[in-house]
């Protein structure tokens, strides 16, 4: 049996508190802030924000967004109310935000996943680029661990790979559990299938209800399950181990060179008035102290990742760049319609 250094508290499945954290706003190219400022402008924020969760309601996203814009409400004055329009790994939501009047009122998490991985997965006519948002910060990182149902006969790694035929959960199409996996099986040599769902939670119910074999999902959406000993830890796709499942191997150490973390930010369209992007940076440096936020975080094993505009954009062309050298280096084929 794994031994997990799992502390008592709050999962993401009943957390949907305090994670404070919008990050550090700017604009054009994802970058620079940059619009005109009217009187609506100056006297920012007067109303309502909305914060779009581009996925469905229960996995990280969903939750990392309730506990941030909870934490934002204090700095900034007004309420920040959370809605869900999932779909194509994010893009669904991400274009419905980013075609929207750039006045601080409408803001989206967006992933890495979305943007590093997508293009090389998804084909779709008109993707969402770094330049249609001004990114506000970065907020989080997530490793991914391969699980399978506890009552499953796969023990460890080896078990998985030596079967003839695999079916894989991911978390949808063009994310980062889809290309771990595929990696995983390519180098191994495994006969694979991908299942794609519409975000963690319902990849953690084809689990637990053995729909699929095995899945790759973030830790804190598989944190509760692991607990409980409902699923199983195989491996996880990070550098090193990591300190809540000290006992599970990496993918590395395994013999499988595969490394894939997803991250996250909170951005908006582009264009916001340079004293909106002013406003929402410093009600951002105050949520991100929101001790309850910090408790968040560390109850549900996300690491911090408060990266600027700048470094979210080389973050994301740096990960574009090495995931589709691997794609190539393992001669994978995972276009899918968008």
């Amino acid at each position: 049996m794994f031994q997990a250094r799992l502390r008592q508290g709050r999962h993401l499945a009943g957390a949907a508190v305090c994670a404070a954290a919008l990050l550090t706003l700017t604009s054009c190219g994802g970058v620079q802030g940059g619009g005109g400022s009217g009187e609506a402008a100056e006297n920012y924020p007067t109303k309502t924000v909305e914060w779009t969760v581009p996925s469905d309601p229960g996995g990280s996203t969903d939750l990392i967004s309730r506990a941030a814009a909870k934490a934002l409400e204090d700095p900034l004055g007004q309420s920040v109310v959370v809605e869900n329009k999932p779909g194509a790994n994010g893009a669904v939501g991400g274009k419905e935000v980013l075609g929207r009047k750039p006045d601080g009122y409408s803001l989206v998490m967006l992933s890495q996943s979305l943007m590093s991985i997508g293009p090389h997965t998804v084909v779709d006519d008109d993707p969402i680029k770094m330049s249609d948002m001004d990114v506000i910060s970065g907020l989080t990182v997530e490793d991914y661990v391969l699980v399978v149902p506890a009552k499953s006969d796969i023990e460890t790694l080896d078990d998985l790979l030596a079967k003839k035929s695999v079916k894989y959960g991911t978390t949808g199409a063009g994310t980062g559990s889809e290309l771990a996996q595929a990696l995983l099986f390519g180098d191994a040599g495994v006969k694979a299938g991908g299942i794609p769902f519409d975000g963690g939670a319902p990849t953690v119910t084809a689990l637990l209800g053995s729909q699929v074999d095995v899945g790759a999902v973030h830790v804190a959406e598989a944190a509760p399950h692991l607990t409980s000993e409902k699923l199983r830890p195989l491996a996880v796709f990070a550098k090193e181990r990591i300190d809540f499942l000290p006992d599970v191997p990496t993918a590395v150490e395994s013999g499988h060179d595969v490394v894939v973390d997803q991250r996250r930010w909170v951005a908006g369209p582009a264009g916001l008035p340079d004293n909106v992007v002013s406003e929402l940076r410093a009600a951002v440096k105050k949520a991100f102290k929101d001790p309850e936020y910090g408790k968040f975080l560390e109850n549900n094993y996300i690491g911090r990742w408060e990266a600027s505009p700048d470094a979210v954009v080389k973050q994301v062309e740096t990960a574009k760049k090495r995931y589709g050298e691997l794609i190539d280096e393992f001669g994978l084929d995972l276009k899918t319609e968008g």
